[in-house]
């Protein structure tokens, strides 16, 4: 094993092991959170359609390179179907995990639609092959989300096609869901003629303006652990976020600092089902593909070592994903306080993607990256423009170049009402008790940016 790796492991051994010590000092958390939310926490997808009497469905997939998927789909068959894809260290269930009030694959059942929700290698659900062991065999996890675009996507649309008997679908993606769309688009573009239209939530492509005050944390660790290495694997009985409330207010604080600070739009209720959810599993090297564009400035492979690209790619550079091939519509929501999506990065996209259809960024303010899933308003605010947007180029097809009108693309914005800003900032970026204190002191030092 790697030294860096070993160090990586009593980094990670020394922080459980603090926490574990916290939460002997805290308070049980079961009387806090409703029953039906603990349960939330312990059900699979399918088995959280079923608790809310919706049709759910397993279905298997086997890529081009012969990984094998699960999709979980809200049956409704011969309806249109949509396809929906989250992010990274994500699920299928993070498009209901809010429950049928609030969850967009709900939402989209319920208007009458084929709700068929994608799951990408490495997570808890496609963590599968035809002959590598993902326990033993580090070939597998070698892929990073180039692989989930270039093999996962198509595999995942060709099935949902082949099974329903359509030509084409709609496509949401959350961030690296945006991510793998814009490269099976650009280097496939075959599939541009599969798509309605895709619509991106939170978008990311180019990373130079990413505000995460943590980024200093991925360029320190992220080398330590190296690459091809699961990462945050999903633990089924185990969520270390909810051993205590101090736990749960350190956790909340270092994901503020990830996404984008807003209390106001998060359901604290549902807490114990969002932090055993996610993190659903992943692999280092998309974090570190990731940290290549936010360093290199561009949108491009993954960035090997010269020799290595060189046998890949015939040069000593990776290549740019030739975004000018993207000619689906696309239509983007995304938001001001998104510290992983920047609104500088999204518009140097726009002008790089030939048929944006819908240019919507969101006017409240501390929106952040996971409000437009998760949101508390996002079933008000949100999802019924992507839902308009959605079905208006079903009806007339991308193929007669009809746009939205700057009055169309610009309804979202109308409402004056900043709902975020109406309750007053927790200041929870604090813990009390001296072991709290000290855990907080630990992490900062080990993850000094």
């Amino acid at each position: 094993m790697p030294c860096g790796s070993c160090r990586w492991q009593c980094l990670l051994g020394l922080f459980w092991l603090t926490q574990l010590w916290t939460a002997v000092e805290a308070d049980v958390l079961e009387p806090t959170y409703p029953a039906s939310v603990l349960e939330d926490a312990e059900l699979s997808t399918v088995q959280l359609l079923a608790k809310y009497k919706y049709p759910g469905e397993t279905h298997t997939v086997t890529t081009e390179d012969k990984y094998v998927l699960q999709m979980h789909r809200i049956a409704r068959p011969g309806a249109k179907p949509v396809l929906l894809m989250h992010g990274l260290l994500d699920s299928s269930a993070t498009w209901i995990l809010m429950g049928p009030h609030s969850g967009l694959g709900y939402f989209l059942y319920d208007a009458g639609y084929d709700v068929w929700l994608g799951n990408a290698r490495g997570n808890r659900y496609s963590r599968s092959h035809a002959k590598l062991n993902p326990n033993t065999d580090k070939a597998y996890w070698s892929f990073s989300w180039h692989e989930i675009g270039y093999y996962d996507l198509p595999a995942l649309i060709d099935a949902v096609l082949s099974k329903t008997g359509y030509q084409k679908l709609s496509y949401f993606g959350h961030s690296q869901g945006t991510t793998s769309f814009f490269v099976m688009a650009s280097t496939r573009p075959e599939y541009n003629a599969k798509i309605h239209v895709m619509s991106a939530l939170a978008p990311v492509a180019f990373m130079t303006n990413m505000q995460s005050p943590l980024i200093g944390v991925g360029q320190k660790v992220l080398p330590l652990i190296g690459e091809g290495q699961e990462i945050l694997p999903y633990y089924k009985d185990f969520s270390i976020c909810m051993l205590s409330k101090s736990v749960v207010e350190i956790c909340m604080f270092y994901l503020w600092r990830l996404i984008g600070k807003d209390p106001a739009e998060m359901n604290m209720t549902m807490l114990p089902a969002i932090l055993t959810h996610v993190p659903a599993g992943a692999n280092s090297n998309q974090f570190l593909h990731y940290l290549q564009l936010h360093k290199s400035d561009r949108f491009c492979s993954y960035d090997h070592n010269a020799q290595e690209n060189q046998r890949i790619y015939g040069r000593s550079k990776p290549p740019d994903y030739p975004l000018e091939k993207i000619t689906a519509p696309v239509a983007l929501y995304y938001t001001q306080n998104d510290y992983l999506s920047a609104v500088k990065d999204v518009k140097r996209l726009i002008k790089r993607l030939p048929h944006v259809v819908e240019n919507n960024l969101f006017p409240y303010k501390k929106w952040n990256h996971i409000d437009i899933v998760w949101g508390i308003s996002t079933r008000r605010l949100a999802q019924p423009r992507m839902l308009e947007v959605m079905q208006l180029y079903e009806a007339i097809g991308a193929q007669n170049g009809t746009s939205l009108s700057p009055e169309d693309t610009d309804s979202t914005t109308t409402e004056t009402a900043q709902t975020t800003e109406q309750t007053t900032e927790q200041t929870t970026e604090h813990t009390e008790g001296f072991l709290s204190y000290s855990l907080n002191r630990l992490i900062n030092y080990i993850f000094d940016d």
